[in-house]
């Protein structure tokens, strides 16, 4: 046996290299695109807030329930979705998660009162439940875990690209659309950015094989070194459990939900109130918020390739969770004292975004470091799940900040605590099994 039999990384590559590139190329953009589309329906309520707050009569703390209730549907109904996956396979069940979101968030322009605001948005989340943790535990299937960290990486750019593409669009809608037809620009908002997702959700059911073996455009050499690959990985991560119980209940699992909670609640104070922020900061125009919101985002778009790049090449992940929360909360809790300057709130959030959203690639590269098979698809939607709480906690907790003390200083010291006790939680991850 020789040295390249023993380990792929100095395989001669050059069909592992084509198969891998085919893959990424015929799987990683549609993915892309789709997390750009689910996300951008979720966060997209932060710009529409501008007009919509005062149509439907919403308060700040009002808002914050309505925006959080989001994520109640969407943590009830995320382990079962992703279990639903596994049974029935990706093609088919993401399918209908877009389908869905996309029909229902193109449904809130018909939202009038704020009991029907809290309504939608708890069945959105519903709707949602299990997208990317579905998407996780499926790439699992087509890449070991030394190549996870810049895959993982290259999909979740759709986070950034979210708002990098939305704040703008969604700005330019909200401006060039208001009373088009009776409608106000929210409405139009809505509308426009939802349909695409019912679009993207009857491609699915083309674009994505199940598995590397239904994968007919990958020659039978191609199939058999991504094979040959993941079976390497298996024996490698011989510690990892692969029954239901593992998944659902392992202390790893929510020692990972606690670390997602910390980086969630910082992401949606982020993702849903920063344009109420830059208006707080003196700008008035929804279009140039819309433009300024694209900034931290193109930030969190190239420290998610750069340190997803950086964790693959060296093979490390503690380290590479541990400095970005450093640093972002760091940004964070100096954001408190630039408030009155867009140049300082713009910045300061572009450097926190930079570090807590470059950071999520190589976060989510860990749960398949000790788990496969089912307790995969249960581990991944359970920490999710439990992460998902923030949307819930970051969203009130800024809406009666606001209300009540009209700063959202408190919240961000708040959200920045919690980034720095997280990073005990990766300490205790042991180094030689998610170092892989």
């Amino acid at each position: 046996m020789t040295d390249a039999d023993v380990h792929p990384a100095i395989q001669p590559a050059t069909q592992t290299i084509a198969a891998y590139r085919k893959i990424t190329w015929r799987l990683i953009p549609f993915l892309c695109l789709c997390y750009l589309a689910a996300y951008l329906d979720r966060i997209n309520i932060g710009l529409a807030k501008l007009q919509m707050a005062n149509d439907l009569q919403l308060s700040e703390t009002a808002f914050g329930l309505g925006a959080g209730l989001f994520f109640v549907g969407y943590i009830l109904f995320e382990v079962p979705s992703n279990l639903i996956l596994q049974r029935v396979g990706a093609s088919v069940w993401i399918a209908r998660i877009m389908i869905s979101w996309g029909l229902l968030s193109a449904a809130t322009l018909m939202v009038q009162t704020p009991s029907q605001f809290y309504a939608l948005r708890f069945f959105l989340g519903v709707a949602e439940a299990g997208f990317l943790p579905g998407v996780l535990f499926y790439l699992t299937r087509w890449y070991p875990s030394w190549r996870r960290g810049r895959i993982i990486a290259l999909f979740m750019i759709g986070l950034p690209l979210s708002s990098l593409i939305g704040g703008p669009l969604s700005g330019w809608i909200m401006t060039h659309f208001d009373q088009l037809h009776g409608l106000r620009g929210w409405q139009w908002m809505f509308l426009l950015e939802g349909l695409p997702s019912v679009l993207l959700g009857l491609m699915t059911l083309w674009v994505l094989p199940n598995s590397v073996a239904q994968a007919n455009w990958l020659s039978q050499e191609e199939n058999a070194c991504v094979q040959r690959d993941l079976e390497i990985d298996e024996r490698e991560g011989r510690e990892s459990k692969h029954r239901l119980r593992d998944g659902l209940l392992n202390i790893r699992v929510l020692m990972l939900g606690g670390i997602d909670f910390s980086i969630l609640l910082s992401a949606y104070a982020m993702g849903f109130w920063l344009p109420t922020l830059i208006k707080q900061a003196g700008v008035s125009n929804i279009s140039t918020i819309g433009y300024l919101t694209a900034v931290p985002s193109l930030a969190a778009l190239v420290g998610m390739l750069l340190i997803g790049y950086s964790s693959d090449r060296m093979r490390e992940r503690r380290w590479h969770i541990i400095v970005p929360f450093i640093i972002g909360a760091g940004a964070m809790a100096a954001s408190t004292f630039a408030g009155h300057s867009v140049l300082a709130t713009v910045l300061l959030f572009s450097l926190a975004q930079a570090m807590i959203i470059g950071a999520v690639p190589v976060f989510f590269s860990l749960p398949a470091t000790f788990l496969t098979g089912t307790a995969a698809a249960a581990g991944f939607a359970l920490a999710c799940s439990v992460a998902n709480i923030a949307g819930l906690v970051s969203n009130s907790i800024m809406g009666l900040a606001l209300d009540l003390t009209g700063s959202s200083s408190g919240a961000m010291w708040f959200f920045a605590v919690c980034l720095l006790l997280s990073s005990l939680l990766v300490v205790a991850l042991p180094a030689r099994l998610v170092n892989r």
